[in-house]
């Protein structure tokens, strides 16, 4: 009995001491996520999720000026896509709880929409647009824009639709369930995710469906409900059976796509943990990919959900989980970077900011292999989405985690068992 004891009682000691070393051992081995060489006068412009449960907590717009926090507005629980306007105001989608106006929902409800923001002389709330939503999970506006002709361009993934409003009211409207097969009501189930919506052209909109995994273009007509999807980036590999779904080899649940011009974007491609740069072969009229990375600083990205090609040919991404911003030139070498205090969704470079058009990237060889592991990778993009974790988790982290506590209940169930069999003797 005292020999089985001990035993259990060394592999308990072993699971803590795993636990402990590999905390210990990793963090001292962890990249530096300071500043690169580079200007560290760069402006840039970001729409922090926030953190907590769901990141629905402490969301904010903020102004970088190299990594310095220049301003800060965080009245919302979450903010999303950020634009600055001509006049200099800000932009903002969000998703706030508390209101009392829910039309068929119970009050108080959550309502989602855009913010106006001016940031001087200290930043403030100067007009919203917003409607209530039968939750804050999946159901926000994650992207607006506001068009030439004054309106305003939004996604809606309560209802999965894509609109424009003028003063309030809504002037056009494409519904997905025009192309894809819906269920009874959208609203009650995160059905497709539309997470963007990019004026490309003259009445042209490029769309990214997130849980297709498809971008579409979609070409607007003269009457309110008039549309067309005139292009699907990613096609259905297998058109015939079940739902319409892209190959997720190409893209699997992607965010904040670029239009770089005709036959090429730029996509965060989030659940594969990478960027990719997509061309259309015209021989084929199929959408492949053309430029990949999956990593900057010898840091894995975790769930990128932005990416845009700047002026000077760089790129600069939004690495959501890795909590980072960084700017990369065509062969990953990292030019800025800039870590954030919670989890960033988008960011802009100023005054630029996310331009239709842009140089590629010459195509190349590319590995396109996805470096995740089944279940390890979802149990740590669960975790580190809820919760504040180290950015330099991973796979290997958890897996050793489950070994040592593996290790700890067996050794603590061994000398229990042990202990309760000598009382009753």
């Amino acid at each position: 009995m005292v020999e089985r004891e001990r035993t259990g009682a060394a592999l308990a000691g072993g699971g803590v001491a795993l636990f402990v070393v590999m905390l210990l051992v990793s963090a001292a081995l962890a990249p530096s996520l300071g500043t690169a060489v580079g200007d560290s006068g760069v402006k840039t412009l970001v729409g922090s999720q926030g953190g907590g449960a769901g990141l629905h907590e402490d969301g904010s717009v903020y102004l970088l000026n190299g990594t310095e926090t220049v301003w800060k507005e965080g009245s919302a629980e979450s903010y999303f896509d950020v634009t600055r306007l001509d006049n200099g105001s800000v932009m903002a989608g969000f998703m706030q709880s508390g209101y009392e106006q829910c039309g068929p929902y119970e009050s108080p409800c959550v309502h989602t929409g855009y913010r106006i923001i001016e940031p001087e002389p200290e930043p403030r709330i100067v007009s919203e647009f917003s409607f209530p939503v039968r939750t804050r999970s999946n159901s926000e506006v994650h992207d607006v824009e506001k068009l030439p002709s004054g309106e305003f361009l939004m996604t809606d993934m309560d209802a999965e639709r894509v609109f424009t409003v003028r003063n309030g009211e809504v002037t056009w409207q494409w519904n997905a369930s025009s192309f894809y097969e819906a269920p009874p009501d959208p609203t009650r189930t995160d059905w497709l995710h539309i997470n963007d919506v990019d004026r490309i052209g003259d009445g042209r909109y490029l769309v990214s469906v997130r849980n297709a995994h498809q971008l579409l273009v979609v070409e607007r007509g003269e009457e309110k409900y008039d549309a067309e999807v005139v292009e699907v980036i990613n096609k259905d590999p297998t058109p015939n059976e079940g739902p319409r779904r892209g190959d997720t080899d190409v893209l699997e649940k992607q965010h904040n796509p670029q239009w770089l011009g005709d036959g090429a974007v730029l996509v965060a491609d989030s659940e594969n943990d990478r960027v990719v740069e997509l061309h259309r072969n015209d021989e084929t009229d199929e959408w492949e990919i053309a430029w990949v990375l999956t990593e900057a600083d010898d840091q894995g990205f975790a769930w990128p959900r932005d990416a845009d090609r700047l002026e000077n040919g760089n790129t600069l991404i939004t690495d959501s989980l890795g909590k980072r911003v960084v700017e990369v030139n065509e062969s990953g070498a990292t030019i800025w970077r800039a870590q954030t205090p919670l989890v960033p969704y988008e960011a802009e470079r100023l005054p630029e900011g996310e331009t239709v058009g842009a140089q590629r990237y010459e195509t190349g060889d590319v590995d396109v292999e996805s470096a995740e592991v089944p279940v390890l990778s979802l149990l740590l993009r669960a975790a580190k989405s809820s919760y504040p974790l180290p950015v330099w988790l991973s796979e290997i982290h958890v897996l050793l985690t489950l070994v040592s506590f593996g290790l700890v209940l067996t050794g603590t169930g061994t000398v229990a068992g042990s202990r309760l069999s000598r009382r009753l003797r």
